[in-house]
């Protein structure tokens, strides 16, 4: 892979190729991107989605909107700090195409603050009630009306594969979604194969599936463009990932990994003394000890070590990039930026306390057991909905008050597989607020 195609500037739509030597400096492709996620309905309705704590009203906690927001940031620094290092080892990149080391930060920032943009409400047990629905509930019904891979995008519901999907569908006779960047929807996409074969080698890029079955013929001409490398291993829809995405993951990872935690130290799901120690071992080659004893309360002392720990995880995350840039851009190296990090025990040993005293928390589980039964109860509701309006037998009224707000999105050529994803991606861009409330009027608790 080579930079100069890694960083195309192009967008859905759009035929001429724009260069970056002709770029306006003020109003750049890159921040351009950002600038429309910020604007765009699916990322605001994160400020109503888990994160961590489904329901949670505390506002200490981080909803998927805060998260993104810091991942961003965390991203940018990545992008600046890695794209300084490429330009100084290939400087033809600045001489002749005119990049510099803030399009390396914007591209990751924009794909970072996207990164969640396709999540369904309730955090990660939103993607599998979704997918459970499908598998063991009354969604099974249409696996005999769909191909397996097609099959296997319902029963293995992604929220990176929906949001590749909402950042670039055409709705309401706005071509190309947001129209984003090439390299933007590149670096967005960690998984940048099809849902099947499952898992198919060790390779991170094969731990899930970023694509949809209604979305690949677009990737595809992503991937061309971009220079993507693909993966002729089984004959599927393959490639390696675009090399930003690891820095797009790196942030995700960092961020999770130290703001989570905190998290759990700010509900006192975990105790304060005890977490501050874990914090300590993994930042004791920068700490400064003298400053960080005048720190009396916990909550500075806490702001302080999760700054450090940030700061520290960025800097590893930056070298193991730059040790390997090499390989990545050949598509030959397998992990995450972080698997190799001397820093791997520390941050193994936090996510340990982070499941056991967070996600596994009586509060979480009870929460997400509520959130399964909204999405199986909403799921049954307007797939049964669409199912009738496409059916031979008369649309009930009850359908068609089901279907009053979406409607507009049923045209008359969609096939089974096309109307149960668009029932799976509105479900999916409801707030859990919204969900909530539908699931309500759904059972008569208004």
């Amino acid at each position: 892979m080579h930079w100069e195609a890694l960083l195309s500037l192009k967008k859905q739509g759009v035929s001429n190729k724009r260069l970056r030597t002709e770029e306006d400096e003020t109003r750049l492709g890159f921040e351009v991107d950002y600038d429309r996620i910020v604007f765009s309905h699916a990322f605001r309705s994160l400020q109503d989605k888990t994160q961590v704590i489904p329901f949670s009203k505390t506002s200490f906690v981080h909803t998927r909107l805060t998260h993104s927001l810091e991942v961003s940031v965390v991203g940018r620094s990545l992008g600046r700090q890695v794209g300084k290092a490429v330009l100084e080892k290939h400087p033809y990149l600045k001489s002749v195409h005119g990049f510099q080391f803030n399009d390396f930060g914007a591209i990751v920032a924009a794909a970072s603050l996207a990164h969640d943009i396709g999540n369904p409400p309730f955090g990660h047990s939103g993607e599998k009630a979704i997918g459970d629905y499908f598998s063991n509930g009354n969604g099974k019904r249409f696996k005999n009306q769909l191909t397996a891979k097609e099959y296997q995008d319902i029963i293995d519901f992604e929220g990176n594969a929906n949001g590749f999907k909402i950042l670039t569908e055409t709705r309401n006779g706005v071509e190309g979604g947001l129209r984003l960047t090439y390299a933007t929807l590149g670096a967005f996409m960690k998984y940048p194969k099809e849902s099947l074969p499952k898992k198919p080698t060790p390779y991170i890029g094969d731990k899930k599936y970023g694509v949809f079955q209604s979305d690949k013929v677009f990737f595809e001409e992503v991937a061309q463009e971009l220079g993507l490398i693909k993966r002729d291993l089984t004959g599927d829809f393959n490639y390696c990932r675009h090399p930003l995405a690891f820095l797009v993951e790196a942030a995700d990872d960092i961020c999770y990994t130290i703001i989570d935690f905190e998290d759990g130290i700010n509900l006192g799901l975990i105790d304060e003394e005890f977490a501050l120690e874990y914090l300590i071992t993994l930042v004791k080659e920068t700490i400064n000890t003298e400053k960080y004893n005048q720190l009396s309360r916990t909550s500075d002392r806490l702001a302080y070590l999760r700054s450090l720990a940030i700061n520290t995880l960025i800097t590893e995350a930056v070298a193991m990039f730059i040790e390997n840039e090499e390989a990545i851009l050949k598509g030959k190296y397998s992990e995450s930026l972080l698997d190799k990090s001397k820093y791997k025990a520390q941050i193994d040993d936090i996510i340990k306390i982070s499941i056991e005293k967070v996600y596994e928390s009586k509060e979480v589980v009870e929460k997400e057991i509520s959130g399964y039964h909204i999405i199986a109860t909403l799921l049954d509701t307007f797939t049964i909905a669409v199912e009738n309006y496409y059916s031979d037998r008369k649309i009930r009224h009850y359908d068609r008050l089901i279907l009053h707000d979406f409607e507009e999105n049923l045209k008359e050529d969609l096939s089974v597989y096309e109307y149960v994803m668009l029932c799976c991606t509105y479900i999916s861009k409801l707030t859990d607020g919204n969900a909530l409330n539908i699931f309500r009027k759904i059972t008569g608790n208004v």
